[in-house]
């Protein structure tokens, strides 16, 4: 069976996450096949993938950046990814909207008051963003003083963590099981 050498830097390249050094490829392929393979080898190599990867329909490209190579997308791409990273960051969600989602999630319907309470502070930034993300609802208001709004999960939530009802969510009991706990107890 014969190796080729080419796909193996290629896929090494590719599952790097960071740009990869030419020694960094030749120890992988040493390791991989005992050989040894020159820097010229290597180079020549990337050069070869380089080239392959001039061609016009494909989207991605090899790029020399700083000490090592890496796939790029080219730029006539760059618009489209761009709005591919603004629709993730939309989804990426900080601790304490995290936080606040959860104590929404088991405590719905829910004022913000009452979020606080069990926060300790103050989450009308974590509210107003998940809002924004329609990750909860408006749900009516509260029959107790000043009538605040209340607040629950929305048919999107159940989408993004993939449950048909708040039923599904893990119970608290879960969570201190001892059964269900990772690694060892210290006595």
């Amino acid at each position: 069976m014969t190796v080729n050498i080419e796909q193996h830097i290629e896929a090494l390249v590719f599952a790097s996450e960071q740009s990869i050094r030419v020694e960094e490829i030749m120890y992988c392929l040493q390791a991989a096949f005992g050989q040894d393979f020159s820097q010229q080898e290597i180079t020549a190599h990337l050069n070869a993938i380089k080239t392959k990867y001039q061609n016009s329909t494909l989207a991605i490209e090899l790029v020399k950046t700083g000490n090592g190579y890496q796939f790029l997308t080219k730029k006539d791409y760059h618009p489209i990814i761009n709005q591919l990273q603004l629709q993730q960051s939309k989804k990426k969600l900080s601790q304490a909207a995290i936080e606040t989602l959860a104590i929404i999630a088991y405590k719905q319907p829910v004022t913000k008051l009452d979020v606080e309470q069990i926060r300790g502070v103050n989450s009308e930034y974590s509210i107003q963003k998940l809002l924004e993300k329609e990750l909860i609802v408006i749900s009516g208001k509260s029959e107790s003083v000043g009538k605040p709004l209340l607040y629950t999960t929305s048919a999107l939530f159940m989408d993004y963590f993939g449950i048909n009802d708040i039923a599904e969510l893990p119970q608290i009991k879960d969570f201190t099981d001892t059964a269900v706990s990772i690694g060892e107890q210290q006595e």
